[in-house]
């Protein structure tokens, strides 16, 4: 009888998450492009990034220029622009991201485009637009992703100044919700500044609101947490977490001060997502394991955050 040999890398925990990391992006981008497409353009709102700005070329040239085109083209001579200041780690995920984004919109854009919008009221249908691009940035952020756009501007710009990518991208997004003001409108002045204002306030809720969002989940989902585990069987159980969740184990002598008795005990830092795991693993080992669990504000340092600090000048 003849077995057939699974490649190594297969059997690592290192693949495993590499696959859910590519389906949480993919999932992420979904999202993003139903939140964008079915809830926010049809009502003409202008949000921030590339999606802000390939709306206002898609309004601005009477619909000419679908969005998704434009998306997509401004992406790549980004990218190109930007290629020495990126990375290629960075620049072949934004291709990934933007080619996925960008097909995904311009499958649905025409049909709601050229419909009354799903949800009629514009203030509830921003609202769920938001929530599902906060969810959708937060899905595909947090496990590496990324669709370009502003990020790109922003990256080159921390680069090359000592303005953070945060501000730089708020005050391109802020820059892209208000020359909406300036797009086509049949109407005096007047009716132009009531109707645009209220696009714009519109556009400026949504960025609030899907900025916070996807900030909370992002914030969760790197949240660390810190397990200090004693048990008679700390061997078996750093072996079954360091092979079953990829996260290592450092273990330090310990001694009861009541039994005198010399005892190992265990720390793991993970994240949340493998909590989970890892009291599944400490229960099905020794049932009788003492476990304390705390949250850690941040680690650095591999399998971690990069720790990143500026020169001073």
């Amino acid at each position: 009888m003849s077995f057939i040999q699974i490649p190594s890398i297969f059997r690592s925990p290192s693949f495993g998450n590499s696959i859910r990391d590519w389906a949480a992006i993919i999932a992420g981008i979904a999202i993003y492009a139903i939140g964008f497409t079915v809830f926010i353009l049809p009502h003409h709102i202008v949000i921030g990034g590339m999606a802000g700005f390939s709306t206002l070329i898609y309004y601005a040239t009477g619909g000419l220029l679908p969005v998704a085109v434009v998306m997509y083209g401004t992406n790549i001579i980004l990218l190109v622009c930007g290629y020495k200041y990126l990375g290629k780690v960075f620049v072949l995920r934004t291709i990934f991201g933007t080619t996925m984004l960008s097909m995904l919109i311009g499958m649905v854009e025409g049909y709601f485009t050229s419909h009354p919008p799903l949800v009629t009221s514009t203030p509830m249908s921003v609202m769920m637009g938001g929530v599902l691009l906060g969810l959708g940035i937060g899905i595909y952020y947090s496990h590496h992703g990324t669709t370009g756009g502003t990020d790109i501007v922003a990256a080159i710009m921390a680069h090359k100044t000592d303005v953070s990518m945060g501000r730089v991208m708020m005050i391109i997004d802020v820059t892209i919700v208000a020359l909406s003001f300036f797009l086509p409108f049949d109407g005096d002045m007047e009716a132009r500044i009531q109707a645009r204002t209220e696009t714009i306030i519109f556009g400026l809720l949504a960025i609030v609101l899907y900025s916070w969002l996807a900030d909370k989940y992002i914030a969760q989902e790197k949240q660390t947490i810190q397990f200090i585990i004693l048990s008679e069987k700390w061997d078996e159980m750093a072996y079954r977490i360091t092979h079953e969740t990829g996260r290592g184990a450092t273990v330090w002598d310990a001694q009861g001060y009541w039994t005198g008795n010399e005892k190992k005990m265990m720390l793991v830092w993970c994240r949340q997502v493998d909590t989970y795991n890892i009291f599944r693993i400490a229960h099905e080992v020794d049932p009788t394991a003492y476990v304390t669990t705390s949250t850690v504000r941040s680690v650095y340092g591999n399998g971690f955050d990069r720790l990143k600090i500026k020169k001073k000048q």
